[in-house]
């Protein structure tokens, strides 16, 4: 016998392992033949898209062998074999993905909500409280864009770091979470993926943080079509990150390369591999070459449109399930009876399985059919009988029906019989209104927490204050901040220059110091990986608080923001969350780079992290107080220019709590009602003050969220009032201007109560220029708030107000 193999078999039986490598086998085959299968599901329509892990399954079968329970997985979408080999993914299950049921028992990674091949495990308990990850294999719910996983795999990675070190942790509910840092992240990707700079930022952070991160490169050559000597230089992933290699003791990365077709080699590795990453906490990079695409890419093309004669030749005769079974053959563990059995039996296992999932898939939507159809039958004698009769003929004649089908045939029913009032269409309404709730939750609800630690259950409460004792803002902060960290254990919060200087405008100024530097620290210049290290913490059990030195540059993070972390308890319909919380400051200050405010970009990105954009940072503070006791992922926008000005310290700093979602009146008027947030509000308190002297009566509200945003409709019963409305804010035009006049007027009705037309006050176009001149004409001031309501009420009252320019 070969010596990996002894290797591996060490301290058992022959027999035992004969049954370890036949049972292996047996995974192998039935996810290869998930695929194959899959791939005809797709081609047949039953499913609308397969993307594959064929050709994978031998490197994903060693490599699960080393992952524990309380380890975590963050992925790419072709990592079935894995799944299964860890027992997280029944051959049923996957199925049920591929045809996307909307049932959580029966697609337990998704509901549906996601393509096949992306793969997640349950994290959380039916209340939203996260169960015993240290009990169970975890996987993070993976996302499609190319090194995407990479961010939150660096944050999974981080958490056995934190856990390690931060001896208050090692007690209590956080031995639910960790035992003591003892996990490992694992990570997997595509050889083509590590072009991308989120697979750098990502490696390299790793590498100056040594967390136990072992990344897979599944590289089979190809990236689509592009061929590696268009993906990367060497040709070799391994060989340009030679300079990562830890040297004599020091930092950086142990470095292995294998074969994806060789069973006993890969073993080999994965175990050396875990062994350094486990014990001593040293990110590891595992390149396994040669690994095969039998199906190619995705349903979308053939493989042989772009791959040479020599390649596909290759690819069959280094096939890793072929070389596998030519292996056990070779060292007489099995013979080819034993093998065309185990190969015959994942056939029919597959085969079952696909029938079964199908189905459970079609069960419920047929009895939708049948319950409609007598819904029909109950119509079919009035004068549109005969063609609602035809309808229903029609909609029973599909044999694999979708719900598209079914609403389709009740809407056509129900326009035809719109001039009639029966109780069989009342029932069909009925119907109608009901299902439509039920489809709401099968593809739209959890896009926000509904646990009983969502944002609207926790209780406000009051700043008080005792005495008057101005402060900067920035020492409000750092009183707030010093509180929380005292508070929760499990808090820590990062950034760029948020550690030694506590942050480039001192809000953190002390703390490191104070808590010490597990607590408080600077990151590098990598904002998507700071977005990410803050995802894969928060995903087990901890807080963090993830800072983003400036508003410009969360354009970096952005892409992490909408695809991951927006969509997390959204895409495992409540199984998984992240409950990050954001810090970051913007709108005013000199420059190009310093001065953007896109809430236009960022709220219409990131349904589904709450936004908070206060004015001042006594409001900033109790946001966080409050977000640091619900559980889900908030974006906190602090004023840059207010960190010097003086606010009034409240004596229960770091207990007041301000809801989101309620606005405030600043300043009672009668003429107009003017909507803002954040800067803009001074801005406007200073127009308000010279369009008083001049006898206009000015509302003032300030949102203080844009997500959620008014949620009690209270800037409609100013506008009852007013019958005037402007939003002003300093984003381009049609930014969050036009999302807020969209909120008021049409959501909330506010149309019906204006006797002028609305009116948004917003930037030029362009970005800020430079200088004060540049910020002055470039975005509005209390000039041009002045001059735009002024001119509003000239418009409404001539006779009361004179022209002025």
């Amino acid at each position: 016998m070969q010596e990996g193999v002894l290797s591996a078999a060490k301290g058992l039986s022959f027999e035992d392992f004969k049954k370890i490598v036949l049972n292996d086998f047996r995974i192998i085959n039935e996810s290869r033949q998930t695929s194959l299968l899959g791939r005809k599901e797709v081609l047949t329509g039953k499913a609308k898209f397969g993307i594959f892990g064929d050709g994978k399954e031998l490197a994903q079968i060693a490599m699960a062998k080393v992952f524990q329970n309380g380890d975590f997985r963050s992925g790419y979408y072709r990592d079935q074999t894995f799944m299964m080999a860890i027992d997280q993914l029944s051959l049923q299950h996957y199925f049920a993905g591929l045809y996307g049921h909307t049932d959580l028992e029966q697609e337990p990674m998704s509901a549906g909500r996601q393509m096949g091949g992306h793969f997640g495990t349950q994290s959380l308990n039916a209340d939203g409280t996260f169960k015993e990850l240290i009990n169970q294999k975890n996987s993070s719910a993976d996302i499609s864009p190319t090194a995407g996983q990479m961010p939150r795999l660096l944050g999974l990675a981080y958490a056995s770091h934190f856990y390690k070190i931060n001896e208050d942790l090692h007690k209590g509910k956080f031995l639910n979470y960790s035992n003591k840092g003892n996990e490992v992240a694992f990570g997997t990707i595509g050889d083509a993926s590590t072009s991308e700079g989120l697979f750098w930022e990502a490696i390299n952070a790793a590498g100056v943080l040594q967390v136990p991160m072992l990344v897979s490169v599944w590289d089979d050559g190809h990236g689509i079509s592009v061929p590696k000597k268009y993906q990367t230089t060497k040709e070799s992933i391994s060989e340009i990150l030679k300079g990562f290699q830890r040297e004599n003791g020091g930092k950086g990365y142990e470095i292995f390369k294998t074969k994806g077709w060789d069973y006993a080699h890969l073993c080999e590795t994965y175990e050396k591999a875990i062994k350094v990453c486990r014990e001593q906490h040293v990110p590891v990079l595992v390149h396994v070459e040669e690994v095969t695409q039998p199906q190619g890419h995705s349903t979308s093309g053939s493989h042989e449109r772009y791959k040479s004669k020599e390649r596909l030749q290759f690819e069959t005769d280094f096939d890793c399930v072929k070389k596998m079974r030519e292996w056990i053959i070779q060292n007489a563990l099995a013979d080819e009876a034993t093998l065309n059995e185990i190969e015959e039996n994942a056939k029919n296992a597959v085969r079952d399985a696909k029938n079964a999932a199908w189905t459970e898939y079609l069960k419920p939507i047929k009895a939708e059919v049948a319950e409609v159809s007598s819904l029909f039958e109950e119509l079919s004698s009035g004068a549109n009988g005969v063609t609602i009769a035809a309808i229903k003929t029609e909609l029973n004649s599909i044999k694999e029906p979708i719900r598209r089908d079914i609403h389709t045939a009740v809407k056509k029913v129900l326009r035809l019989t719109k001039d009639e009032n029966s109780v069989g269409r009342n029932k069909l309404t009925d119907w109608l209104r009901l299902t439509n709730i039920e489809n709401a939750d099968r593809y739209s609800s959890h896009l926000m927490s509904q646990s009983t630690q969502q944002v609207s259950n926790v209780t406000p409460v009051a700043a008080i204050y005792n005495e008057e004792k101005p402060v900067d803002g920035r020492e409000l902060l750092r009183e707030n901040f010093d509180h929380i960290l005292s508070k929760y254990p499990e808090v820590l919060i990062f950034g760029e220059d948020s550690g030694k200087i506590g942050g480039v405008n001192q809000g953190l100024e002390g703390l490191q110091t104070k808590y010490g530097e597990h607590r408080v620290f600077d990151t590098g210049i990598r904002e998507a990986t700071i977005m990410g290290q803050a995802i894969g913490l928060s995903m087990r059990g901890l807080r963090p608080i993830a800072e983003i030195q400036y508003l410009d540059y969360l354009l970096y993070a952005l892409q992490i923001m909408s695809d991951d972390l927006a969509t997390v308890q959204w895409r495992t319909k409540g199984m998984q969350k992240a409950p990050v919380i954001i810090r970051t400051r913007g709108h005013r200050l000199e420059g190009v780079w310093h001065s953007g405010s896109p809430m236009g970009m960022i709220v219409h990105a990131c349904r589904g992290i709450n936004v908070c954009v206060p004015r001042n940072m006594t409001q900033a503070a109790g946001f966080y107080n409050l977000l640091l006791e619900a559980d889900e992922p908030s974006l906190v926008v602090e004023p840059l220019n207010g960190y010097r000005l003086k606010e009034n310290l409240p004596s229960n700093i770091g207990e007041y709590k301000v809801q989101l979602g309620i606005p405030e009146t600043l300043i009672e008027g009668s003429d107009v009602t003017l909507v803002t947030y954040g800067s803009s509000v001074r801005i406007a308190q200073d127009a308000i003050k010279l369009l008083n002297e001049h006898g206009v009566s000015v509302e003032l509200i300030d949102v203080q969220t844009l997500l959620p945003f008014d949620i009690n409709h209270a800037i409609v019963e100013s506008l009852k009032k007013t019958n005037r409305v402007v939003f002003f804010d300093e984003d381009v035009p049609g930014g969050a201007s036009a999302y807020m006049m969209q909120k008021v007027l049409e959501e909330q009705g506010g149309y019906q109560y204006l006797d002028s037309k609305p009116i948004t006050i917003a930037s030029k176009a362009h970005r800020p220029a430079y200088g004060s001149d540049g910020d002055y004409f470039s975005k509005p001031s209390s000039d041009d708030v002045f001059d735009v309501i002024y001119n509003l009420m000239l418009e409404v009252n001539p006779s009361k107000y004179n022209k002025i320019y």
